[in-house]
């Protein structure tokens, strides 16, 4: 009969889990990441924050194109 206090599973008799495990664990949670991070890009609010982000980089780009320009005295 097993002891009780170790843990069902892929853990070994004094109760430390199997590399197999640990590393199905780690998946898990890496896969659980992607897909929350594409559902949360896929909303509304994410849209509207990539066009901000644009918009944010275009007038950058716009700004820094013209300090070159009044460097070279145009």
């Amino acid at each position: 009969m097993p002891d009780e206090t170790t843990p069902e599973g892929d853990y070994t008799e004094s109760g430390v889990p199997s590399f197999d495990f640990v590393r199905d664990r780690i998946e898990n949670r890496h896969a659980t990441a992607l897909g929350s991070t594409e559902l949360a890009g896929e909303t509304p609010e994410a849209a509207a924050f990539e066009e901000k982000l644009a918009d944010r980089d275009r007038a950058a780009r716009d700004k820094l194109a013209e300090i070159r320009r009044e460097m070279r005295g145009e």
